[in-house]
C-alpha cells in the first residue's frame, strides 16, 4: 500500500509539471528526439529565453520525467521511458 501512495505522488507531480503548455512542448521534443542540451532544445523550441527551459527542465527532472547526463559543462536531456510509459504513455505515441 506504501508504494501505491509514492506512486500516486508521483503521478501527481508528473501531471502538474505537465499541465503547463511549454513542459508539455519540452517533453514532447525530448521523447521524440533524445540527449538534447539546453542550447538545442531553445533552437528547436524558439521564443523560449535560457533561464525559462531551465526552471522548465528543473521541473520536469524533479518530477522523475527527465534523465540527465552531464559531459563537460553541458547537461543532456531525455525523457526516462520507464517513467513515461507508466504516468504519461501520451509522450511515446
Amino acid at each position: 500500500m506504501v508504494e501505491e501512495r509514492a506512486d500516486v505522488r508521483q503521478a501527481v507531480r508528473i501531471f502538474k509539471a505537465l499541465g503547463e503548455p511549454t513542459r508539455l512542448k519540452i517533453a514532447l521534443l525530448l521523447a521524440e528526439e533524445r540527449n538534447l542540451c539546453c542550447t538545442s532544445m531553445m533552437q528547436k523550441l524558439e521564443n523560449i529565453a535560457g533561464s525559462t527551459l531551465s526552471h522548465h527542465l528543473k521541473q520536469l527532472t524533479d518530477c522523475g520525467l527527465l534523465n540527465l547526463r552531464k559531459d563537460g559543462t553541458y547537461i543532456f536531456y531525455s525523457v526516462d521511458r520507464d517513467v513515461a510509459r507508466k504516468f504519461a504513455p501520451y509522450l511515446l505515441e
